[in-house]
């Protein structure tokens, strides 16, 4: 057995379990960013298209280099 896991026994795979108010808030502030992400998207298309053109660049690259 290795030395490591033994000393976490049981509880290294556990996630603690959020009340429900930070989840509430949580979920909030992941909604918000969402929709401050899509409004930026939506005032600079050619920015997210020059965006994407880059990582599609970079993946071909990574696949045929």
């Amino acid at each position: 057995m290795r030395q490591g896991w033994s000393t976490l026994g049981g509880m290294a795979w556990t996630t603690p379990r959020l009340d429900p108010d930070r989840s509430r808030r949580r979920l909030q502030l992941l909604a918000e960013l969402a929709g401050a992400r899509a409004v930026r998207q939506q005032e600079r298309p050619q920015r997210v298209r020059r965006e994407q053109l880059r990582q599609l660049i970079a993946i071909r690259r990574r696949v045929t280099g």
